[in-house]
This record gives structure tokens, C-alpha cells and sequence, in this order.
């Protein structure tokens, strides 16, 4: 089906994405530093809110649905690095 990527909060899907894909029951699960981000899973699709970027990202379909899950470790070994990154900078460790 599709991957649907939003660069901020305020374009997330479209009122005809939600009708199509999201709905129905759904389950929850937070990732990431403070729960922020947060993998929301439908019968039809799977939605990532990451509310450290900022970033929505809406996977259509059964194949990509697992590409979700794979999304989700990925921005979650993002987030570490530029923490790890953030903290040797702050400490005097960049060299």
C-alpha cells in the first residue's frame, strides 16, 4: 500500500487517510526517552508519532506495516546517538 511521512505534527494524515486506514480497534505502545514515541497499531495500518522531532508517519498495508516496527528501532538509535552526542559535547568529550 504506502508509507506516508509527515516532517511536522500539524501535516499528520488527512481526514481521508484516517477514515481509510485508521480505525477500528488499535493498540498502543510508547518508546523512547519519556514514552515520546509513540507506535499506535490498526488492522490496516500503523501509525508513529515521534514528539521528540515532531515527526508522523503512517504505514498502509500488511508489508509495511512491518517496516513500522523496523521505523520505530531505528528512531529510537537515533535519538540515543544524538543524546550520547549531546552529553559527550556538554561534558568536554568531543574529542
Amino acid at each position: 500500500m504506502g508509507v506516508f511521512r509527515y516532517e511536522n505534527k500539524y501535516a499528520a494524515p488527512t481526514k481521508e487517510q484516517r477514515d481509510r486506514y485508521m480505525r477500528g480497534e488499535r493498540e498502543e505502545h510508547s518508546f523512547g526517552p519519556g514514552g515520546q514515541i509513540l507506535l499506535i497499531a490498526y488492522d490496516e495500518a500503523v501509525y508513529i508519532k515521534d514528539d521528540i522531532d515532531g515527526v508522523r508517519i503512517l504505514f498502509t498495508g500488511v508489508k509495511d506495516k512491518q517496516k513500522a516496527y523496523d521505523e520505530v528501532r531505528r528512531l529510537i538509535e537515533e535519538h540515543q546517538q544524538k543524546d550520547d552526542q549531546d552529553s559527550s559535547f556538554e561534558t568536554g568529550n568531543d574529542r
